[in-house]
């Protein structure tokens, strides 16, 4: 059986805490297992709340004023769970992401497309950090597009990081040798 499409996603955030932060940027790249991209889309996120901190401008460059013409969470959510369509949920340090995915998800109703494509989570961060059993180097992202000879051109940008982890997936695939669907539970975040 062939291996499955995967939907690369990456979110810059207002900070570090599902409970308190919240989604600026969501982008995602679809590729299969060689890397071929099949789409790419990402969305700037509008604030619920006018005065709602931004967080680390410094870091992903996002500004309250670049938020205001943006559409809503539910709107971005929709396009999300739309572009998915059934390709795995990958992202490096899928946890991060998908929790933070999950908790705005949890807050729609109904049957969400974005909350059951969360299953099952492939961790470009865990496949890396396996094949470093003694952790001698740095999985950061930019490390690890280093290594691959994979250009990182805007971090801290969504559709950025996502392109860079998805141009780094195959060279993750190929180093852990997966052909079989089943091959990828072990990097499957829980």
């Amino acid at each position: 059986m062939a291996l499955p499409r995967f939907a690369v996603v990456d979110l810059e955030t207002s900070g570090l805490n599902t409970q308190r932060h919240r989604i600026l940027q969501l982008g995602m790249v679809v590729v299969e297992a060689d890397g071929s991209v099949v789409d790419q889309w990402s969305s700037l996120v509008k604030l619920r709340w006018p005065l709602q901190r931004v967080g680390p401008t410094h870091i992903h460059g996002i500004t309250r004023r670049t938020l205001r013409d943006a559409p809503r969470l539910d709107d971005a959510l929709d396009e999300l769970g739309r572009r998915m369509n059934g390709a795995v949920f990958t992202a490096h340090n899928a946890a991060f992401d998908s929790d933070f995915l999950a908790r705005a998800a949890r807050r729609r109703s109904g049957d969400d497309p974005v909350r059951s494509g969360l299953e099952p989570r492939l961790c470009t961060l865990r496949m890396s950090r396996r094949l470093d059993p003694d952790r001698e180097l740095s999985h950061r992202l930019g490390d690890v597009c280093e290594r691959y000879g994979v250009a990182l051109e805007r971090p801290h940008d969504a559709l950025g990081d996502a392109a860079a982890t998805a141009a780094v997936l195959p060279h993750l695939l190929a180093a852990h040798r997966i052909t079989e669907p089943e091959q990828l539970e072990p990097f499957f975040v829980r």
